[in-house]
């Protein structure tokens, strides 16, 4: 089997586009995988990330559709023969870049939808007609039931990085597209392990696939260091600070395991004087974008970012990868650090672990079968700059109360639930006017006295009327007692 690009039967179009891109041998996914796409048949492929596998089933791909170039306008000419579906907006993006590469001197048209985007410029591109087109899940049904994709006449079918897509939650998605594709057609599936569930997917869908592995799954590539460092929370930046300072680190990923921990982390490390830029799914798809530029520029020395992009971006010499926090699936960890030590490079990998992270390090170590040890870091004593004191730190230079209409709002103060401030002297309350019905001791009636309200009134010396007499007939007795 060669493994030289000039060796493949490419079509000139397609030889001369890879030249320019300075390939000349090829990955063990592009070895193996392109020959066998090229005779038309299904494949099944696991690879890690950072192996070529775009090249590996686009440049076949383009080879294949090649007898449909035509140079006619009309839209009609142009239907989708291929499609291309991946997990996110990013990659969706990415591949879309790279095919257009590959075919730029070919008459095949290519486009991308994805989500987060304006619906009606990539509704105007699909009008003109396309043969390859490159799409999420959700954005591709939302222009299916537009009407405004049509997949009757698809050949070719590629489900990129399949399990990513299972674990988002894309299977329905998935199930629902597959369902408007002829039956007869190729249909590749690459992931980065055969999970159980990818192998169920395949069974339903594939037909007699060419089965390729590159690499044990979850593998971690050798040429990446991998260490842990034990840090308490308060103490993860001052730890990545210090490994960036002692390694001359110029540029690093930095996963976190949510959003919010996400947006958070980015401003803190920006406040500390570090170029650092956010990377999470509520970002919309231009600020994503934008700050994938930046970063790939050099504009920007950190991208924080959740596992939204730990497959598949293509980001050259990314020298660290930082896992602020350890991830709760072990195979996340094995796609967040394959982003460093790619084609061959060396690249370091760095886990702050934090007391109750024991048991998602175990996991870890069960899934790549190499025993991990926790080291722990010296850091300086110096004092933390404002950015990087604690939140209990910063609170404890606070004032103890604040202006509030003119008077000062004490603080509650953990002694006055056991000892007054009374007595400690330091307060006196207000004086209070008592009333002395109520400071005089209770006393019990006598069991043979009448109730109250059966009393009669006290008798005046000037009459001797009953206080229960009716008013009426009280006037009127008082009238005869004075004749």
């Amino acid at each position: 089997m060669t493994d030289s690009f000039s060796n493949l039967s490419l079509a000139p179009t397609l030889a001369r586009a890879v030249a320019e891109m300075g390939y000349e041998s090829m990955t063990p996914i592009q070895a193996q995988a392109i020959p066998v796409v090229l005779t038309g048949q299904d494949v099944m492929g696991a690879a890690q990330t950072g192996t070529g596998k775009t090249a590996a089933f686009s440049l076949p791909l383009l080879q294949r559709l090649l007898k449909h170039e035509n140079p006619s306008t009309s839209p009609a000419r142009h239907p989708v023969r291929a499609l291309v579906l991946l997990p996110t907006r990013e990659l969706a993006d990415q591949v879309a870049q790279q095919i257009k590469m590959y075919a730029k001197y070919t008459q095949l048209r290519s486009a991308v939808v994805f989500g987060g985007m304006d619906m009606k410029p990539q509704t105007l591109e699909l009008k003109k007609g396309v043969e390859v087109l490159v799409a999420t899940p959700g954005r591709l049904l939302d222009h299916i039931e537009a009407k405004n994709a049509v997949l009757n006449q698809v050949e070719y079918v590629v489900l990129d990085e399949a399990d990513r897509m299972l674990d988002i939650g894309f299977l329905p998605d998935l199930q629902r597209i597959l369902s408007f594709l002829p039956k007869q057609r190729t249909t590749l599936l690459f992931s980065a392990t055969f999970s159980p569930e990818i192998k169920r997917l395949a069974g339903s869908y594939l037909q007699n696939p060419v089965t390729i592995e590159v690499a044990r799954p979850n593998e971690t590539a050798s040429t990446v260091e991998q260490r842990f460092y034990a840090a308490q929370d308060d103490d993860k930046r001052r730890v990545i600070r210090k490994v960036l300072t002692d390694r001359g680190i110029k540029q690093a990923f930095i996963f976190v395991n949510s959003k919010l921990g996400c947006g958070r982390l980015a401003r803190s490390l920006e406040r500390e004087g570090l170029r650092t830029a956010a990377l999470h799914g509520d970002k919309s798809q231009d600020e994503r974008l934008k700050a994938l530029e930046a970063f790939k520029k050099g504009e920007v020395d950190l991208l924080v970012c959740t596992d939204v992009a730990a497959r598949g971006l293509d980001i050259k010499d990314v020298p660290a990868v930082f896992n602020f926090d350890v991830p709760f699936n072990a195979e996340d960890y094995v796609h967040r650090i394959g982003r460093t030590g790619r084609a061959g490079a060396s690249g370091l990998a760095v886990t702050l672990v934090s007391p109750s992270d024991t048991r998602l390090v175990g996991d870890i170590e069960k899934l790549i079968k190499k025993k991990l040890e926790v080291e722990t870091l010296q850091l300086d004593d110096h004092p933390r700059s404002g950015g990087e004191r604690s939140e209990r730190e910063r609170s404890d230079e606070r004032p103890r109360g604040r202006a509030y209409e003119g008077r000062r709002r004490e603080e509650f103060d953990p002694r006055d639930a056991i000892e007054p401030r009374e007595r400690r002297g330091g307060f006196r309350p207000a004086p209070v006017n008592r009333d002395p019905f109520f400071e005089k001791p209770y006393e019990a009636p006598s069991a043979d006295a009448a109730p109250s309200w059966e009393s009669a009134a006290p008798k005046t010396a000037r009459s001797s009327i009953s206080a229960n007499i009716k008013p009426k007939r009280k006037v009127a007795a008082l009238f005869k007692t004075s004749e």
